[in-house]
């Protein structure tokens, strides 16, 4: 009988989960209130639930769509999507007018988006798989050099648009 072959080691060589920044509290704070001084002309207690309601389904709904980037040493997951490490091709970290580059005129319709508002830098992951349409993947990552490096790209970030481009 043949021995098992052994898995690869499932533990992440980088992990990054893009939670909402600080700046998005007041604002679910003033929804929250918002919803309170909707309903407190005709209850105080009513518009007490309505802001508590308003405000916690706002952060429940922040924290729970907040998309993670694992990388092991067999995949890469970026939101939802998932791909072989193998199929990961050239990985370039952007920062600054680079970073608004590739997220405005730079982009291709056809690329996977896992973009945050509230992250600047992004990491352009050029995909190989001949079978795939999505020619790359861009996604928000407050850690661009980190993530870059860890899938073989330029460890240092682009900070301008390219010229010829621009």
């Amino acid at each position: 009988m043949p021995e098992p072959q052994p898995l690869s080691d499932p533990s992440p060589l980088f992990q990054e989960r893009l939670w909402p920044a600080w700046w998005i509290w007041p604002i679910v704070l003033g929804t929250g209130a918002a919803g309170f001084v909707a309903l407190a002309p005709i209850s105080i207690p009513a518009g007490l639930a309505s802001g508590i309601v308003v405000a916690a389904a706002l952060a429940v709904a922040l924290l729970v769509n907040s998309p993670a980037i694992t990388v092991t040493a067999d995949t890469l997951r970026v939101g939802r999507a998932s791909i072989e490490r193998r199929y990961v091709g050239a990985v370039d970290a952007h920062r600054g007018e680079a970073a608004t580059y590739q997220r405005g005129r730079g982009l291709n319709g056809t690329a996977y988006l896992c973009l945050r508002g509230w992250i600047d830098p992004v990491v352009r992951i050029r995909i190989t798989d001949e079978h795939d349409a999505t020619p790359y993947w861009l996604a928000s990552t407050r850690r661009p050099e980190e993530l870059s490096a860890v899938l073989g790209g330029k460890a240092e970030a682009a900070s301008e648009a390219p010229a010829a481009q621009a």
